[in-house]
């Protein structure tokens, strides 16, 4: 049994709005990521997994003791990193951690300050443990965030969307990190962005309308798709139209002037005149599942699957 067990969550709002719609994970240790859209149910998903709100229905089960029925075992053993985070401007980033550090009841052997600079430390903070956080960029800030989350060792570390708004340089750094903090633990990363998943997780679900459509691994998901993705070139003004005739997974605009553009082609289905086939992806993949009518879904992509054997616990390659 995986140490986080998800079974048969439902979550209905008062309207009524079924937010999640029977969920059924099974989560090892390591990065697992959530991928899916807004809206979609992610955040009721890590609240009820944080403990924080309860489900109309199902378990969620923290290594054999169900959470629902005491919620209080998993904040005892829960790190968390939200999408936004306050933070005041004015305090270092030391008095900043050992604020957050006092709200969480947590000190160390050597006390609270000790604690405080090991943390900035394993984050790679320390150099600018005094400066201003008002003055930290956007990764800094996400890197002091994961500093409070990793306090007391949790078992369960979830973080959200932690990616968005980070430049190239700032989200490679993190994902460096958030890697090694994988070790361990149970680490459930909620993301719309696919590159944060193609890079860090071995394991992935995919969330749509509060429904679990896939569970797979990156290397899976791509495989499902490959062969039946084609890319090729539309101008502007007859994007419209294509679009009603083709399954179109994306299109970017090239150059100001056309859209390098990818087709799905499944069972039965005729590529565009002029394109050619490409190899698919997981971003492809995870558009197939959002965009595509589910009975037009490859069996291999729409269905439960769980490799064999794990994969290593960065599951780099194409996005």
């Amino acid at each position: 049994t995986a140490p986080l067990s998800i079974r048969g969550i439902v979550k209905i709002h008062p309207g009524p709005v079924c937010a999640l719609r029977g969920v059924d994970l099974e989560i090892p240790e390591g990065m697992f990521g959530l991928l899916g859209p807004n809206g979609a149910g992610k955040s009721t998903f890590m609240n009820i997994v944080a403990g924080l709100i309860e489900p109309t229905a199902g378990k969620v089960l923290l290594d054999g003791t169900d959470i629902v029925e005491n919620p209080r075992f998993m904040r005892e053993r829960l790190g968390y990193l939200p999408q936004d985070f306050g933070f005041y401007p004015d305090l270092s980033g030391r008095a900043m951690l050992e604020f957050m550090l006092k709200m969480k009841g947590v000190t160390g052997p050597k006390g609270r300050r000790a604690l405080a600079d090991e943390l900035l430390e394993r984050v790679n903070l320390t150099s600018a443990a005094s400066r201003k956080v008002g003055g930290y960029s956007g990764g800094m800030r996400q890197r002091l965030g994961l500093a409070q989350a990793i306090a007391g060792n949790p078992r369960v570390l979830i973080v959200d969307e932690p990616t968005a708004g980070l430049d190239p340089e700032e989200r490679q750094r993190f994902y460096r990190l958030l890697a090694e903090m994988s070790a361990g633990r149970v680490v459930l990363l909620s993301t719309h962005i696919v590159e944060d998943v193609s890079t860090l997780c071995p394991r992935l679900a995919v969330i749509r309308s509060g429904e679990v459509v896939a569970d797979t691994t990156p290397s899976a998901a791509r495989n499902a798709v490959d062969g039946l993705i084609f890319e090729g070139f539309v101008a502007d003004a007859e994007l419209p139209a294509f679009a009603k005739q083709h399954r179109l997974i994306s299109a970017v605009l090239n150059e100001g002037r056309n859209n390098r553009v990818r087709v799905f082609v499944g069972n039965g289905m005729s590529a565009p005149m002029g394109f050619a086939r490409s190899v698919g992806t997981l971003e492809d993949a995870y558009l197939v599942l959002m965009r595509c009518p589910s009975h037009e879904v490859p069996a291999a992509l729409s269905h439960a699957l769980v490799d064999s054997v794990m994969t290593p616990l960065v599951a780099g390659g194409n996005a």
